[in-house]
Parts: structure tokens; C-alpha cells; sequence
């Protein structure tokens, strides 16, 4: 009987370190090749499956998986596109189990968020209904850092490296300028309900007065007076007010600041940006000159300088993935599980699926300063650890060298399927 074969997809939001993941689920396979036989890869993540897009990287070489490392992004390419549940879209899963059968796939990892993870443990379920021996693993993917029962999200620590690095430097940019120039200066990072990006900005101050001066969670409810009249005070007292503010900043009846109307492919309000909307808030309450940015996509890219800690931490999730795999553990996701802050000491435990599928972790009240606008000492104790250590890509002529593959896919054997 041949071997069986796993696949492996990214999905959602692409992360600084999700390829790292990659990495370790693909040399660690190579490694038991006696019980693995190829790991197949869906180009666009889940569609990929749907469709039978299946990247053979059997066909990539030792390098250029090893590359993936420090390579950012989504390699094989990531989608969003959550399935349905199995009474609303049978059909969807009946196909990943035809796809599966079809190509002898027994090991199933899914690399994502929340979302990812429901659909790995729905997976899990189906493979038991339709008699088909299909093992699922997810694997903890998310800058968010929202997803419940491990201590971090692989993806988060890069992430809160690249926000605390970024807003220590514009802030003495804009303190060098305040006299005579912009007086404000906001930030707008990613975070829709959770806080926890917002919250590692403060990792830039290195004094109880330093910038950031406010930091806008979406745990907390925005009080406009309160703002303005915090903002007004630090412009009267250091010259200059730096403020980081959450994507999913809102109103204490649950409105976005910047809510646009629209939903995306989860289902989850299209957010029109809440720095522009803050900084017109503050030039017509307060007048001052300011400037505004949002790290976007630049933010969990940013490879360059991420987390040493995070690229383990990232690698190390997908090498245990396939060992739960081969252990015959399933419906399970690898997890980090913190010993101690100091020194800072992880390793590796497991959680099910079925209590990770769909919730969210927010910023505990008890990590937010009493006034709202800044972290305690608790949360610091946490955060600092994720953004330690640099793990610089290779550089050739002044930039990075990240990694491209031939994603070769592997012939269809089944009919087209429409999604």
C-alpha cells in the first residue's frame, strides 16, 4: 500500500513568519519519509484543496524550503474563504474528502487563525461521518494574537517588533519637528477586537513619560472628550502627543470608529480607517497640525527585522504538527506554553481544536493601564519577551533574499469543482 501523503495550506492574513511554519512542516516530513510520502501544498490555501491545485513540494529543493525561513508572506499562497457549516455547504467537504482520497492525503495541517482552525476541526469530524481516516492538525497562526489557550500566536511577536520599532522612530521624528511643525502624530495598526498589537507599541517607551502618550484599544471604549482633552494636555506638556490606535477602535455601543459598511469574506465589518478619522476628530476639537499612518500590510511583512524569538517559536509549531500527526494525536493545534518570564522559557503543549475553533483572546483588562490609554507593568512582563532576538534574512546588494518556488502542481485525477 503506498504511503500516505499530506497536505498542508496558509490561510488568511499572511504573517512575517507563517513560511517559517512551512518550513518546519516540510523538512520535519522529509524526515520520516519511511511514513510520509509527499506534502502536498494548496496554492491559495484551502481553495487550492477545493479546486485540486495541489503544489507538489516534493518537486522544491532542501534549499529552497530551508529559504523559506526568513522568507515573509505567504508562499504557496493564503486565501479567505471560511467553509460553511456541514448541514449549510456539505457539498465543500465532500469534495476535500473526494481530493483527499483521491491523492492517498491522510495528514491534513492547516496553518491560520480562528476560522482555519473551525475548519480543521470540521474537517476532523467529516473525515469520521464519511469513514475516510483523514488526521487533522492546526497549526497557530495569527498577528492578531487572538487565538485562545496558547500563550502567543506565531506571527504576533514579528509583528510587535516591527510596531514598537516603528513607533519609537516617528516619535522622535515628530518630537525633532513639534516646535514649528506637527504637533500630533497617529498610528493606526491591525487589530479588530483584540488589542494586542496596540498594546506592544508601548514596548517603545523606555520611561513612564515617553511616547506613545495614548494607545487606543478596542477593549476599551473610545470616549471623545476623554481623547481630546489627554491629547490637548501632553501637546501642553512634552510639545508633541504620539498616539497608536487599534483598526478596531469603538464606541462604547460597539460602533467602529471607521466602520465602512462592507463585510469581507469571513463575514466581519470592512473597517475605512480610524487614523484619518481620529486625526480629523482632532483638528476640528483642537486645531493642531498632525500626520497619520497605517503600518498595514507593511507591518506583517516586515521580515527584515522580525522576532528571533517569533521565527522559532513560528518553526517550532510546524515541526510539531507532524509529530502529533505520526503520534496519532488529531483534531489538535500545537501550542506555546510559557515556563517563566525571566529567563523567558516556552515549550510546546497541545490544545483541541474544538476549544480553539472561533474564539477570541482579548487584551485582559488587567494588561490595560486604569486610565485606558497605556499597558501595566503585567503586560510589559509579557510582551517583551515575544519581540526578542534578531534573525536577519541574507542580503545581496543592499536587500533581502526571500525565496520563490516552482509550485509545480500535481495532475488532476477528479472533475472541476466550482466555489
Amino acid at each position: 500500500m503506498a504511503k500516505a501523503n499530506a497536505f498542508y495550506a496558509q490561510s488568511g492574513g499572511v504573517t512575517a513568519v507563517i513560511n517559517a511554519t512551512a518550513a518546519g512542516v516540510i523538512e520535519t516530513a522529509r524526515q520520516h519519509k519511511d511514513r510520509i510520502g509527499k506534502v502536498y501544498a494548496g496554492r491559495n490555501g484551502i481553495i487550492g484543496a477545493l479546486r485540486e491545485e495541489l503544489i507538489d513540494t516534493s518537486k522544491e529543493s532542501a534549499r529552497a524550503i530551508a529559504g523559506l525561513r526568513h522568507t515573509p508572506s505567504g508562499a504557496f499562497g493564503s486565501c479567505r474563504y471560511k467553509l460553511k457549516s456541514l448541514k449549510e455547504n456539505a457539498r465543500e467537504y465532500e469534495r476535500l474528502i473526494d481530493v483527499f482520497r483521491a491523492h492517498n492525503i491522510r495528514y491534513f495541517f492547516y496553518n491560520g487563525g480562528g476560522d482555519s482552525q473551525d475548519t480543521a476541526h470540521k474537517v476532523s469530524q467529516l473525515g469520521e461521518q464519511m469513514d475516510y481516516p483523514i488526521t487533522c492538525i492546526g497549526i497557530p497562526k495569527t498577528v492578531d494574537n487572538d487565538l485562545p489557550l496558547t500563550d502567543c500566536s506565531p506571527g504576533f511577536g514579528s509583528v510587535a517588533k516591527y510596531v514598537a520599532i516603528s513607533t519609537r522612530e516617528a516619535a522622535l521624528d515628530v518630537a525633532s519637528m513639534c516646535e514649528s511643525s506637527t504637533k500630533v502624530f497617529i498610528l493606526e495598526v491591525m487589530g479588530r477586537h483584540a488589542g494586542w498589537i496596540a498594546a506592544a507599541s508601548a514596548l517603545a517607551s523606555d520611561g513612564p513619560e515617553g511616547p506613545p502618550h495614548l494607545i487606543l484599544f478596542p477593549e476599551v471604549p473610545f470616549d471623545t472628550d476623554a481623547v481630546m482633552a489627554r491629547v490637548e494636555q501632553t501637546v501642553q506638556k512634552a510639545g508633541y502627543c504620539v498616539i497608536v490606535v487599534s483598526e478596531g477602535a469603538r464606541y462604547a455601543d460597539g460602533r467602529f470608529l471607521a466602520e465602512a459598511g462592507t463585510k469581507d469574506a469571513f463575514g466581519h465589518s470592512q473597517l475605512g480607517g480610524v487614523a484619518p478619522t481620529l486625526a480629523g476628530m482632532i483638528k476640528d476639537r483642537l486645531g493642531y497640525k498632525y500626520h497619520w499612518a497605517v503600518a498595514d500590510y507593511l507591518q506583517r511583512a516586515a521580515r527584515h527585522i522580525a522576532s528571533a524569538t517569533d521565527v522559532k517559536q513560528a518553526y517550532a509549531v510546524g515541526q510539531a504538527a507532524v509529530r502529533f500527526a505520526l503520534a496519532g494525536r488529531n483534531a489538535v493545534m500545537p501550542i506555546i506554553e510559557r515556563r517563566s518570564d525571566k529567563p523567558y522559557r516556552w515549550r510546546i503543549g497541545e490544545a483541541p481544536l474544538a476549544k480553539v475553533a472561533n474564539v477570541e483572546k482579548e487584551l485582559p483588562r488587567s494588561y490595560i493601564s486604569r486610565d485606558g490609554f497605556g499597558i501595566t507593568p503585567k503586560a510589559r512582563r509579557y510582551l517583551a519577551p515575544l519581540i526578542v532576538g534578531e534573525d536577519y534574512p541574507p542580503y545581496k546588494g543592499g536587500m533581502p533574499q526571500y525565496v520563490s518556488l516552482r509550485k509545480q502542481l500535481v495532475p488532476k485525477k477528479l472533475p472541476a469543482f466550482e466555489i
